[in-house]
């Protein structure tokens, strides 16, 4: 997500990767329940049963779910549009620089051919740095608007610190420029910092892959530099927040003054900094991690000149793997892939070539998609459905006893302005400035991340978009940005199993329904409801109104923490409140929706209920799993779907009783919407 303070629908959400499924998976959510697990113990098993015996993760994934599987038919769609427009002398400027791009990255004869050519110009500039004053200002250039806060798939980073632009926390009129912690090969801090065997072995594993990237470069005595980037890292992992601090908005809250950064942050000369980085006029700036600014500004008055610029070197080399020769694929993928998400296989060529084109110029992509593949009566359908779950927020609102008159009134407006965009944006990024070349994986991958910084430095001149996009139209995913009081549903998750224009509304309430639901309650979650219906960070709820949301979320907290993913890892409750309530939530509001369209009867709620949990059927890797539980803010898709404990119709469409395992008494169902 590529802006405006997002929060993703679901962890694998790594799905603009195209991917292959071992085995065909159901094509909707209609499947036949299992007749052998009784619901009330695992509704997961129960609902996604066939799939469940029949599906293998692919070799070359980590993890495999349904939302995988519609990535894959998307992408292999698209991959046919660009090929298409490859051949076709008549299609546009805009197609054909995505066709060559495409085509930059298959033909790995070229590829192999320049061998590290591409990296020579950046690590002799690197390697002439002579002093802390030229480190600063490489430091500053290597800037990049790559991150996008408590978005599991785009908050890190590998340059020291990350910029995300967007609207103010404060001032919802005027973009500002967030810097956020970053420099770490390793997915969070926690993996440099836990003391237990299986984390030595993945830091030991983590420092081999250092100087064997490093050797692949030509660079010498890789194991030496290798143990100077690897303790560098692990100094700046000691000052990064944990994901649960980074999740808390209001810490994130610190506007700081260039002034400030001199006083707050020594050991840097942050005016070369931020003028390297094309900040230099900027008076204002909001930290989300100034624990991690400090931190990092004092390293660079403490650590070698040697160990910075080894650093840099890797990380240069190590996030333009794809675009070099084979041998830096692989021992990239040997170690992301094999050790560290438990992936035995590495993907073919031209999914590698299909992500780079959807990270370099993903409108462009979108725009081949939509016209394609996504009918007007889709989107018109999709329309009525969110008016629809709309008003039962509404309705649900009106119903809540603890809420106070003026906390009512402000719940209300955040839903009277809410902009839904669905399918596609209403404006274009463009790429009229980008220039492609069809035998240059390298350059072009470098020149589409120059673009993009420039065109996220520049709204810092215009006024705030509150209808802008965060992620492009064949994307399967969808997302709620509080700051925007905005949601886009893209149009690649309007299929199945998500959406069926030609299901039943039962199984697609229970399916988009939910989605949309879960979407719209983010406006209302831990993090959402701390925005006004303006997008103001501001505190709009009585005392006791608070009182009662914290009480009832911590109950949820407490419901999820209690989840064993294996014996010795827990999910994280506080880390996964945010999706949690909204899943909770949203299924709750989708079905209040689809009630009030249609007669309520038992094999209608139970077709809904199958219809939710089919759309998150997944597996995955024991790596891979404890990758998410640890890191991200999404817990796994298998206890998702048991957020239907805490709902009555679920008993009663399914006989529920006591004694099964997934029962609640009356009293424990959490309730907060």
């Amino acid at each position: 997500m590529k802006t405006a303070f997002s929060l993703a629908l679901c962890a694998a959400l790594h799905a603009t990767q195209p991917v292959h499924a071992a085995t065909d998976a159901p094509s909707t959510a209609t499947a036949a329940p299992s007749a052998a697990v009784l619901p009330g113990d695992d509704f997961f098993a129960y609902a996604n049963a066939d799939w469940l015996r029949t599906t293998r993760i692919p070799a070359d994934r980590g993890s495999w779910g349904g939302m995988s599987q519609l990535a894959d038919d998307t992408n292999q769609r698209i991959v046919k549009l660009i090929e298409a427009a490859g051949a076709d002398q008549h299609a546009g400027a805009e197609a054909r620089k995505v066709a060559d791009f495409y085509r930059a990255y298959m033909d790995e004869a070229a590829i192999e051919a320049r061998g590290v050519t591409p990296l020579a110009a950046e690590l002799q500039h690197i390697k002439e740095i002579s002093d802390k004053a030229g480190l600063t200002r490489a430091l500053g250039a290597s800037l990049r608007a790559d991150v996008d806060p408590l978005n599991a798939t785009e908050f890190h980073t590998e340059n020291l610190f990350g910029l995300w632009v967007a609207q103010g926390l404060n001032d919802p009129r005027q973009n500002m420029p967030y810097l956020l912690q970053g420099g770490l090969g390793l997915p969070d801090r926690a993996y440099y910092l836990e003391d237990n065997e299986r984390m030595h072995k993945l830091r030991t594993a983590y420092q081999a892959h250092i100087a064997a990237m490093l050797k692949l470069a030509g660079l010498s005595d890789p194991e030496t530099r290798a143990a100077r980037v690897y303790e560098l890292e692990r100094k700046l992992a000691l000052s990064h927040a944990s994901r649960e601090d980074s999740a808390d908005v209001a810490k994130a809250n610190n506007t700081w003054s260039p002034r400030d950064f001199a006083r707050k942050a020594p050991g840097m000369d942050w005016h070369a900094f931020f003028k390297s980085a094309g900040l230099g006029g900027q008076s204002k700036f909001m930290l989300w991690h100034p624990g991690a600014v400090t931190g990092a500004a004092a390293l660079l008055k403490e650590c070698s000149l040697d160990a910075w610029k080894d650093f840099l070197a890797f990380h240069t080399v190590n996030r333009n793997a794809a675009s070099l020769p084979r041998a830096f694929g692989d021992q990239h993928f040997e170690f992301y892939g094999r050790t560290l998400s438990g992936t035995p296989q590495q993907a073919p060529r031209w999914k590698n070539a299909l992500a780079a084109v959807n990270d370099g110029m993903p409108d462009a992509v979108g725009k081949l998609y939509v016209a394609k593949y996504f009918p007007p009566e889709a989107k018109a359908r999709l329309e009525t459905m969110v008016a629809n779950i709309v008003q039962a927020f509404h309705r649900r609102i009106d119903k809540l006893d603890w809420m106070a008159p003026a906390t009512r009134k402000e719940a209300h407006a955040k839903l009277d302005v809410l902009y839904v965009g669905i399918g596609y944006p209403e404006r274009w990024t463009s790429y009229g400035e980008l220039a492609v070349k069809p035998d240059d994986a390298y350059g072009n991958t470098e020149r589409a991340r120059k673009l993009r910084y420039a065109q996220q430095l520049a709204k810092l001149r215009q006024p705030v978009d509150g209808k802008e996009w965060c992620m492009p139209p064949h994307l399967v995913n969808a997302v709620n940005m509080p700051m925007q009081n905005a949601l886009n549903f893209p149009a690649a998750i309007l299929q199945p199993p998500f959406f069926d224009p030609q299901g039943p509304d039962a199984v697609n309430y229970g399916a988009i329904g939910s989605v949309i639901g879960h979407e719209i309650s983010h406006s209302f979650d831990d993090t959402g409801a701390q925005f006004d219906s303006t997008g103001r960070l501001r505190d709009w709820w009585s005392a006791a109104d608070a009182a009662h949301f914290k009480k009832a979320t911590g109950a949820l907290v407490a419901q999820y923490s209690a989840y064993q993913a294996f014996p010795d890892l827990k999910l994280n409750g506080q880390l996964t409140l945010s999706e949690n309530l909204s899943d909770l939530a949203g299924v709750a509001a989708a079905l209040d929706a689809f009630h009030a369209t249609h007669p309520a009867t038992v094999d209608g709620d139970r077709a809904f209920f199958i219809g939710y949990a089919q759309s998150w059927r997944n597996l995955a890797r024991d790596a891979s799993l404890r990758r998410q539980v640890m890191t991200d803010g999404h817990a796994p898709a298998q206890w998702r779907t048991y957020t239907v404990r805490n709902l009555d119709a679920w008993y009663q469409a399914f006989d529920v009783r006591p004694g099964q395992r997934l029962y609640l008494a009356p009293g424990e169902r959490v309730k907060v919407w």
